[in-house]
């Protein structure tokens, strides 16, 4: 079945250096949109990721410092991936939890700005696990019959998350071809950061999802304990987490609206 979209999608994949949002960086994307019309439009590169790739990295995907040695920082790909992602919804294999914070990091270490808000994403592997809990090459074996070739190469990984994801809305019924309804359906919860920090409670507030303060309304803390907010913007969190408290602290004093 295919797709129906009224925007671009993106199926992307990601090779990096580690699993640490916050630290580790992009060694190599794929890129595969998807126009309403369609048309299929893929972009493969590989980023030299300004540090060493552990061997435990490299054993996963393949790649070495020295393939990378002579490509492009993130930085300098930076302008044109975001000209790339405009307007588009975007959707992975386990993209939510990994892929997507981690792309935003970068985007926002490159000067960036890139708003989940205005987007809808869609975790082809929360789908396969709430319908039959396997891996991606599991999955890909399961929902389309063919052996996963090239697994952890970032370009193999996309086209077969692509594939899974049009034999599934082939297989459920209640599965709806919807990217609004595949967006709520895959989600782990509503988005506010992607590393979970912040979440809403029953009155629609942020609060704090972690720490001293878990439970408790941003602006409360913020107003009662500013040095908070400091120790935040100074520790080893996330950008875009860092990103939306400072949003909530100036919409609380009436500087953003």
């Amino acid at each position: 079945m295919e797709l129906h979209l009224t925007t671009p999608i993106v199926f992307f994949d990601l090779e990096t250096t580690g699993t640490s949002i916050s630290k580790d960086r992009i060694v190599e994307i794929s890129l595969l949109k998807i126009y309403p019309d369609g048309r299929v439009e893929q972009r493969t590169a590989r980023v030299n990721p300004g540090m060493p790739i552990p061997p435990k990295a490299s054993a996963i995907h393949g790649i070495t410092d020295e393939d990378v040695k002579d490509s492009p920082s993130f930085k300098e790909i930076a302008r044109e991936l975001t000209r790339f992602l405009e307007g588009c919804d975007l959707a992975g294999y386990n993209s939510n939890r990994f892929d997507i914070p981690l792309l935003v990091e970068e985007l926002l270490r490159a000067g960036m700005d890139f708003d989940a808000r205005k987007r809808r994403f869609v975790d082809v592997q929360t789908i396969f696990h709430k319908m039959e809990q396997r891996t991606l090459s599991a999955a890909y074996r399961f929902y389309c019959g063919k052996e996963l070739d090239n697994a952890h190469s970032a370009a193999a990984d996309t086209k077969a998350t692509y594939e899974v994801l049009k034999a599934q809305l082939d297989r459920y019924e209640n599965l709806e071809n919807d990217i609004t309804s595949l967006s709520k359906f895959s989600a782990q919860g509503e988005i506010i950061d992607f590393a979970g920090l912040v979440s809403y409670n029953d009155k629609r507030e942020e609060i704090f999802n972690f720490g001293k303060y878990k439970g408790i309304p941003v602006v409360q803390v913020f107003k009662d304990d500013p040095g908070y907010f400091s120790w935040i913007l100074n520790g080893d969190f996330p950008l875009y987490s860092k990103k939306i408290l400072t949003e909530i602290k100036l919409r609380a004093a009436g500087l953003l609206r």
